[in-house]
């Protein structure tokens, strides 16, 4: 993304901040909006609203345009990405509506999966080394940044590296990145088959609805969305070094009270030399998904936070 990174910093030296909200919620903010055209930065790059070219700055527009992130429709103008913040930091994300099979979402989950970071680490005691970091399907790459700030808060520096298999994910989360001054390696490809070596800390927020589309960003693959969860954990515990960690934060269809993921997790997790806990961090989200017939069985969807954690190394 040519000079994406030097409008992203444009937009935050504003002091600029929008929360993502869920794709029902934006439609319906923008049904209330009506037709009349963008006149804020939020405007234009949270509700992502078409603009005169006068709502800008002219150095911001050039610059939209030199990063080709700007489209004519008609008249007026819109931006082909969104802004959305998270504690200080800014992060390019897809236009809306985010339809495409390589779209990069950012929304409630994403903050809730950077809260299950913040308080995974809030304990974790300072190490003099610096710890390998991986965050499977990055999207954005809000994770591996919301752990890079917790781990440095704890005092400890880390070398994090971005995996996705979406080349325009990897793109955002170079210019997330950067402007957020996370120093970090990308690896495309399809998770942990892209990466070598062991890690001290993984996490991942895989998709986990069940997509009629089966469009990357949102479907979760077989068993009601729930196979790549289960693909990324099971790799994932294979591939921390002693003492190392998996934060994994997904969406579970839950079926007459039960919970089909953790069952299906649990012959894993009981492996010798783990210790794991888990949670339900919102106990109904994407209520909407229970009106689609491949969900017409279950009782809700669920995000769920899973933590494991590999014993260390006898001294």
């Amino acid at each position: 993304m040519l000079n994406a990174a030097d409008v992203l910093r444009q937009v935050a030296a504003t002091g600029y901040r929008f929360t993502a909200v869920t794709p029902l919620t934006h439609q319906r903010v923008l049904a209330r909006r009506g037709r009349e055209p963008g006149a804020t930065l939020r405007d234009i790059f949270g509700w992502n609203l078409p603009f005169e070219t006068r709502a800008l700055p002219p150095e911001l527009l050039a610059g939209m345009e030199r990063a080709g992130i700007v489209r004519r429709e008609g008249s007026l103008l819109r931006s082909t990405v969104r802004i959305a913040s998270l504690g200080d930091d800014l992060f390019f994300h897809s236009a809306y509506p985010t339809v495409e099979e390589n779209a990069v979402f950012f929304g409630p989950d994403t903050s809730r999966f950077a809260r299950f970071i913040g308080h995974a680490l809030a304990s974790r005691k300072a190490q003099r080394q610096s710890l390998r970091v991986l965050d499977v399907g990055c999207g954005s790459g809000a994770g591996g940044i919301a752990a890079a700030r917790a781990l440095a808060d704890a005092g400890t520096a880390a070398t994090v590296v971005m995996n996705d298999i979406n080349p325009l994910a990897l793109q955002y989360t170079a210019t997330n990145a950067e402007v957020a001054g996370i120093a970090v390696a990308l690896a495309q490809g399809d998770a942990l088959s892209a990466v070598d070596g062991d890690f001290d800390l993984i996490m991942s927020n895989p998709p986990y609805l069940d997509d009629a589309a089966q469009r990357a960003y949102r479907h979760g693959g077989a068993r009601l969305g729930r196979a790549l969860s289960v693909r990324i954990a099971a790799e994932s515990l294979k591939r921390l070094a002693p003492g190392g960690q998996l934060l994994l934060y997904t969406g579970v269809a839950m079926v007459d009270g039960e919970d089909p993921f953790l069952a299906e997790m649990q012959p894993l997790l009981a492996a010798p030399g783990l210790a794991w806990s888990y949670a339900e961090i919102d106990p109904d989200v994407f209520g909407e998904e229970l009106e689609r017939p491949v969900y017409a069985h279950i009782d809700r969807i669920a995000a769920v936070g899973l933590v494991a954690t590999r014993a260390a190394e006898a001294a």
